[in-house]
Parts: structure tokens; sequence; C-alpha cells
């Protein structure tokens, strides 16, 4: 594959992106649940050390996950706001408050 010049900016995103995204994972994560070094130490890491110190963080320093993550498609799905249309008490109320400004 010939070397083209626009080969470092893409790679210089992507490390960047993933630089960002172990920075504000390290700032998100409580105290208590981050692994083998204090949490400022390893803001620290992830700060001056940029593309190593995101792959230590994420191996050695994240939380292990404390529950399973559920396949995508499976239990119970959340309540879906309806709007107000679909909502047949308050299609009930309308339909009542008309009646009672027509008379």
């Amino acid at each position: 594959m010939p070397y083209s010049s626009g080969m470092p900016v893409v790679l210089g995103l992507v490390l960047l992106a993933f630089w960002l995204y172990c920075l504000f994972d390290v700032i998100t994560t409580p105290d208590e649940e981050t692994r083998n070094l204090p949490k400022i130490l390893w803001v620290l890491i992830v700060v001056f050390v940029v593309g190593i110190g995101g792959v230590f963080w994420l191996l050695l320093g994240r939380p292990y996950a404390s529950t399973p993550r559920m396949a995508f498609g499976s239990g119970p799905r959340p309540q879906v706001p309806r709007g107000p249309d679909d909502d047949p008490e308050f299609l009930a109320d309308l339909e009542r408050r008309l009646r009672e400004e027509d008379k």
C-alpha cells in the first residue's frame, strides 16, 4: 500500500480520539472502583503517556464490569414515552373539554 500524505492525519485523529476516550473514562470512574493505582495517578499516566497510558488504563486500571452486560435486544424493553395523541386518557379529556366549550 503506497504511503499517503493523509495517513498521519488520520492516525493522529484516531490517537486523539482514543486519548480523549481514556481520559474521560478515567475522570468519570469513581475513585473506589479504580484498580492498582489511585485515580489521580491514572489521570496523570493517561495525560502524560499519551498512547500507552490509555492502553495501561484499559488493561490495568479500569474497573471490572460489576454486572454482566445483556446482549442487544434481550430482556424487557423500557417503557417508551407516548405522544398525547396516543394516550386514551388525554384524548377522552380533550373530547370532554371540547364538548364543554361547545355548550
